[in-house]
């Protein structure tokens, strides 16, 4: 897999039962370490609320996962926030909904009901985007090889994260996955290059 879907921005979404009240908030996140400090924020932000539960999901793998019920019954929130996710196969991806309580007891089926169809308000609302998955090499060659190596690149079409160009010239170079190892070949055959991660 050298692709996956996230979304581009933060997005939100509501959903009311029986004078609960779901708020639902979807962010792009690269680690869990982001994933929880935007989940504390949420915390702190509703301190007032009864329920702050929340899912993640990163990576392109989508390896990486968690989901917390935060105080609601075991498998009533963070495995429906998750199952949304996973239904939309989005990952990089942290999903908090925040549970106002309207007085009326939901019942199990009706909080994962709530918690699913909230969060499916939110993600309705984001921009779903695809994103490759890039690797990274750094070429170094004689000045008087520069013609070649940029022809290779100007065909190849990596992006150019950093040149240096002297006696001596380096490129720092990415490319989506599955093109990385054509590029690889292509730079290798040139005598006098020198590749490395």
């Amino acid at each position: 897999m050298d692709s996956y879907l996230t979304i581009a921005s933060p997005a939100s979404g509501e959903y009311s039962e029986k004078r609960s009240k779901f708020l639902a908030f979807a962010l792009p996140v690269k680690t869990a370490e982001e994933a929880m400090v935007h989940v504390a924020r949420f915390q702190k932000e509703y301190y007032d609320a009864r329920h702050v539960c929340f899912a993640y999901m990163l990576g392109a793998d989508r390896e990486v996962f968690r989901a917390n019920d935060n105080g609601e019954p075991s498998g009533t929130a963070g495995k429906p926030i998750l199952g949304q996710i996973n239904s939309r196969m989005l990952t990089d991806i942290l999903v908090v909904v925040v549970r106002y309580f309207g007085g009326v007891k939901l019942g199990t089926s009706g909080l994962i009901v709530a918690y699913r169809l909230a969060t499916q308000a939110a993600l309705d609302n984001a921009e779903v985007v695809e994103r490759t998955v890039d690797e990274q090499i750094t070429v170094s060659f004689g000045y008087l090889l520069m013609n070649s190596v940029m022809r290779i690149v100007k065909e190849e079409e990596p992006q150019i994260l950093d040149q240096q160009f002297d006696n001596d010239c380096l490129l720092t170079l990415s490319i989506r996955k599955d093109k990385m190892p054509r590029l690889r070949e292509r730079l290798g055959k040139i005598e006098g290059t020198s590749i490395r991660e």
